[in-house]
């Protein structure tokens, strides 16, 4: 088992300009659980969405299932209840509805206590141009750094 899980939404930062992060507890089964453990989970195509009493759900999580679970095993995508708290998820609703915005899930990670978390963020998305200025600048600073390091040799 791996010491520490931190898995990423890679695409995140590239499609979306995040506004706001906060981190969330997950409400999971004992499957779900053990595989994060072992780092068989994927956010990659995930999002979070409101349902009508106002809770937030992470969709299209693919958590794999546990291989020692027999026929207690969990549903792979399953739609998994984020935890925050009254206000937060307040504020995260009116955000979401008033301005278009989205949220999404930034890494999924195993805390001290050894407890699920997930970074979220509030998120709106890039325009082309804007995805471009994005390669431009970080081709330029790998560049950079390439220089920079072929001076100090």
């Amino acid at each position: 088992m791996q010491k520490n899980i931190n898995i990423k939404n890679r695409r995140a930062r590239f499609d979306y300009e995040i506004l706001e992060t906060y981190t969330a507890g997950i409400v999971l089964g004992g499957t779900e659980i053990k595989s994060i453990r072992l780092g068989k989970a994927s956010i990659s195509q995930s999002f979070c969405e409101f349902n009508d009493k106002g809770e937030l759900f992470v969709i299209n999580m693919q958590i794999d299932e546990y291989s020692h679970g027999g026929h207690y095993n969990h549903k792979p995508k399953a739609e998994r209840k984020l935890l925050l708290n009254k206000r937060e998820l307040k504020k995260l609703r009116k955000e979401v509805v008033t301005t278009g915005n989205t949220i999404i899930p930034l890494n999924l990670f195993i805390n001290d206590r050894g407890l699920a978390k997930m970074n979220i963020g509030l998120a709106k998305g890039k325009k082309l141009y804007d995805k471009r200025d994005t390669i431009k600048d970080r081709d330029s600073k790998r560049n950079l750094d390439r220089i920079k390091k072929s001076f100090n040799n």
